[in-house]
């Protein structure tokens, strides 16, 4: 009787090594906590009642996704389209940094969870931009999610031409982990002003009757959609007094486009270049890069109110503080932390090639 033979596990690494090479994809970073690839609802057409989670939608036809939708059956369609999933959540995601992720769009999107926008890509018509090669990730806020219960992702679509649809890469939730954690977490909630006014910068501003935000988010999905140019981040937080004495370094996360930060009142660092007139582009990699500036000894107060205060300006498409990590981190843990990329690099990787091999 033959046996099956046993492929050593270096073997089946070199393998899964030729047939699926690592590339620079964000699975660095997260862990899937809800595997989404499968059959969603979808519809053409476009009505913004589909975007409600209490909307019926069992007569709507079933897609694969990813996939595009030429390939499951409407070929050489051109035009809207809506996606709807429902899913369960978990009690265990409370306190984590929640992210969707839906790999490529083609070629516009604007994303719904439980009937509130979390994010988009992309411009459509009448003023229409593609943005069919940007790695879809919006966060989801504590308030957007029903941890006990049902929950709908709603996605627009717009295809002007070729392939349409959700077509590629990840599609789940994920928990948002970062290449350094903060040793202390700043509040999630931000005061906001679009504009540009350099006093913002000053700790004894008076910012009561700013918009409340959540950080971090695209300020897009919080009510200021299409928004671009000048805006301002203030924020009040205590430093607990063990830190006194410590080389302390402020993370501000990923900012679309460019930022300068103040410590109370002090410019601590900031990048890119501010314009002086509008940018209706921009080619630069600013907004990829993680802020982090190191703390200058004696600014921060301990046990008392500090202002961090963040002027960004957008060129185009999401702006703001969108992504995280948002706290402080003393310059030990900044440098000796750096092990659990490697390691969750190949972690993330491990769960890209098996939703390849196996769904």
């Amino acid at each position: 009787m033959k046996t099956k033979q046993s492929f050593p596990v270096t073997a089946a690494v070199l393998f899964l090594l030729a047939a699926f090479p690592i590339s620079n994809s964000q699975a660095a970073d997260t862990h899937r906590l809800l595997n989404l690839r499968g059959h969603w609802k979808f519809t053409l057409g476009d009505s913004s009642a589909w975007s409600n989670p209490r909307f019926d939608d069992r007569n709507w036809s079933e897609i694969y996704v990813p996939s595009s939708w030429e390939e499951e059956g409407y070929p050489g369609y051109d035009g809207y389209s809506w996606y709807r999933k429902h899913f369960k959540a978990s009690g265990s995601w409370i306190g984590k940094d929640l992210i969707i992720e839906l790999g490529k769009v083609d070629d516009v999107d604007e994303v719904f969870l439980n009937g509130k926008p979390i994010g988009g890509g992309g411009t459509f018509p009448p003023h229409y931009e593609s943005a069919y090669n940007m790695e879809r990730r919006y966060p989801i806020t504590p308030d957007m999610i029903d941890f006990d219960g049902d929950n709908v992702i709603a996605v627009r679509v717009f295809d002007d031409q070729g392939p349409g649809g959700i077509v590629d890469g990840r599609v789940g939730i994920y928990e948002q982990r970062y290449y350094v954690d903060p040793d202390m977490y700043l509040p999630q909630s931000w005061k906001f002003k679009t504009g540009d006014d350099m006093n913002w910068k000053d700790p004894g501003y008076n910012d009561a009757d700013w918009t409340l935000v959540h950080v971090p988010a695209a300020w897009e999905t919080q009510g200021f959609k299409g928004y671009d140019g000048y805006a301002w981040y203030r924020v009040k937080f205590s430093v607990p007094d063990k830190y006194d004495g410590e080389n302390l370094i402020m993370l501000v996360g990923k900012i679309d486009d460019f930022d300068e930060v103040y410590l109370n009142g002090t410019r601590i660092g900031r990048t890119g270049q501010m314009p002086k007139y509008k940018m209706n582009y921009n080619n630069s990699d600013e907004y990829r890069q993680d802020r982090a500036y190191m703390v200058p000894p004696g600014l921060l107060k301990f046990k008392k109110d500090n202002v961090l205060a963040v002027r960004v300006y957008d060129a185009w498409q999401a702006g703001g503080i969108y992504e995280g990590p948002i706290g402080l981190v003393t310059r030990q843990h900044y440098r000796t932390r750096n092990y659990r990329h490697t390691y969750r690099s190949v972690e993330g990787w491990f769960e890209d090639v098996f939703d390849e091999i196996f769904h």
